[in-house]
């Protein structure tokens, strides 16, 4: 049999070999990795330059066996090809890289069972923190079991984000990035009935989730201080993509006669809206009027262009990672950040029929 070379023969260097090379103790080597204990420049150069003679890696799993955080962000989202993950995705990427922190990207796909295990992995991988995006899923046992990550995530000295959602509790640890979903809806819809519009359908209707629940309340309250009947037929559930608006807006278009604004849930969605009603020859905005709700670039882009909820995506990323970092009893762990809305070309009164 061939012999082993010296390379594989040799052990991996430990954290007390660093410490004999550099001449200092063990836990000062161990001050300077972990980087959260005042060590002298001179000391901690020491300790770098042995480091890097000796080739010495950090062993990731002994530090989580420890109790340390591994200085990682984990961001959780339900599809990372949605834009508004992307943009709230790279406000979190910019902010835990300039606190000199990895970003770790987790996808759920929808499935809020994959969501809490994904949770539960990143708990037990020690991530600094741990951010959740958008709407939460209104049932008991998604609750609760939100509720039992945040407080053990608290206890092991890591932290629970809730972005784009509210807190499941009061007395929960966790820290809460939201925005303002019920006025902005509430904003879009009396900007519809203020424009003489009385047969509004709202597309995209997502059952059990916060988002949507919020969105709504916005849109029936709207309604009620316009003194106009929301009629309930015209809240479509669907999903949240240009596909989903599409066909909603076909069939609408060819059951009823008497709508004349269409409020998407999402820009997508209604990028979607706009795509069927071009193809059956109706003009936006002179026979149905059309907006949307996120603000992502493309809504500037569409034609005509989309009058739309602006959501600050990036502020919400950076103001995640900036909260969870640095807690303490002058920061505050619940925010909610404004949204406005912002007119384009696609609504104008309705036409008298």
């Amino acid at each position: 049999m061939p012999k082993k070379s010296n390379a594989d023969t040799a052990k991996r260097p430990t954290i007390r070999d660093v410490a004999a090379r550099a001449g200092v103790s063990v836990p000062t080597v161990s001050r300077v990795l972990a980087g959260n204990y005042p060590v002298a420049p001179a000391t901690r150069s020491k300790v770098l330059r042995a480091m890097r003679d000796l080739d010495y890696v950090v062993n990731a799993h002994a530090r989580a066996l420890a109790g340390a955080t591994t200085k990682t962000v984990a961001f959780v989202v339900d599809d990372v090809t949605g834009p508004f993950y992307a943009y709230i995705a790279r406000g979190v990427e910019q902010q835990a890289a300039s606190e000199g922190r990895l970003c770790l990207l987790c996808t759920t796909h929808g499935d809020p069972e994959r969501e809490l295990a994904v949770v539960e992995l990143m708990r037990e991988q020690h991530a600094e923190a741990v951010i959740v995006v958008g709407g939460a899923w209104d049932n008991e046992h998604y609750q609760e079991r939100m509720r039992y990550f945040a407080t053990a995530l608290d206890r092991s000295g890591s932290r629970l984000v809730l972005c784009g959602r509210p807190s499941p509790g009061d007395d929960v640890p966790a820290t809460v990035v939201h925005y303002d979903n019920e006025g902005g809806a509430y904003a879009m819809a009396s900007h519809l009935l203020s424009a003489g519009h009385r047969r509004i359908c709202y597309m995209g209707f997502g059952e059990g989730l916060t988002t949507t629940d919020e969105r709504i309340r916005g849109f029936k309250r709207a309604h009620a201080d316009h003194g106009v009947e929301v009629d309930e037929s015209l809240i479509l559930p669907g999903s949240f993509s240009k596909a989903s608006g599409h066909e909603l807006t076909r069939k609408l278009i060819a059951e009823r006669d008497d709508v004349t604004a269409v409020f998407a849930a999402t820009d997508m969605v209604a990028a979607g809206v706009l795509k069927a009603l071009r193809e059956a020859g109706v003009r936006v905005p002179e026979d149905m009027s059309v907006v949307g709700f996120d603000d992502i670039p493309l809504a500037s882009d569409l034609t005509p262009a989309l009058t739309t909820v602006h959501v600050p995506h990036e502020q919400l990323g950076r103001e995640a990672v900036r909260l969870a970092l640095h807690r303490g009893p002058e920061v505050e762990d619940r925010v909610v950040l404004g949204t406005h809305i912002v007119v384009r070309e696609t609504v104008a009164p309705p036409r008298r029929k």
